[in-house]
């Protein structure tokens, strides 16, 4: 008995279970990337009907809600839009420019609605304008700006998209027209204290 007549059984052997392994490997993984798009179709179907709630939003990770803003970006018309953010993202989480071609960089911040922005987390954004090289910076957030914080924006040109302006932006509203709006739409001393209390009900986040 030669060496290859008994070393031949093991070898075939050894080769059928990486082909096997090879196949069901490359079917693990196309249904992975078949799942993917599925779920991002469904997102953008849900954002393009403004069936997503705030109370949807508020349930998101961090990752899923700057996903979230890019997909309402692309709705909008952006173009080149992708999301940075992560360890060492120079305090940016999405870039892309606008229909009208003007860079933006957007900085997303979801938190718990009782929360509150504060100016220092504006000049990060300011930072990330100035290293994105863009024409527009874009905060982002689940809950309200501090009165100071609100001012700095309106002082520094920074697009400040507080909760109910995110409930419009994602009802259908575009992110050109919160423009026209900046600043405003968080309701007097009265009107913030109702809805305080309405989300400190809610679980903490």
């Amino acid at each position: 008995m030669t060496f290859w007549s008994v070393v031949w059984p093991y070898l075939t052997g050894v080769l059928l279970l990486g082909c096997v392994g090879t196949g069901a490997w490359w079917l693990w993984r196309t249904d992975r990337l078949v799942r993917k798009r599925d779920q991002l179709w469904r997102q953008a179907d849900m954002i393009d009907a403004g069936l997503r709630t705030l109370t949807d939003v508020d349930t998101m990770t961090g990752t899923e809600f700057e996903e979230l803003v890019a997909n309402l970006c692309r709705r909008d018309g952006c173009v080149e839009v992708r999301r940075v953010g992560g360890a060492n993202d120079n305090g940016a989480d999405v870039v892309g420019r606008l229909p009208d071609g003007r860079s933006m960089v957007i900085q997303c911040k979801r938190y718990a609605p009782t929360s509150t922005i504060a100016s220092r987390e504006l000049r990060d954004l300011l930072g990330a304008r100035v290293h994105f090289g863009a024409d527009l910076a874009v905060f982002v957030t689940t809950t309200r700006f501090s009165r100071p914080s609100e001012k700095f924006a309106l002082q520094h040109g920074i697009l400040a998209v507080h909760r109910d302006h995110l409930g419009a932006w994602n009802g259908g509203a575009s992110l050109t027209s919160l423009a026209e709006i900046n600043g405003a739409g968080q309701g007097d001393a009265r009107h913030r204290r109702r809805w305080k209390q309405a989300y400190s009900e809610q679980p903490p986040v």
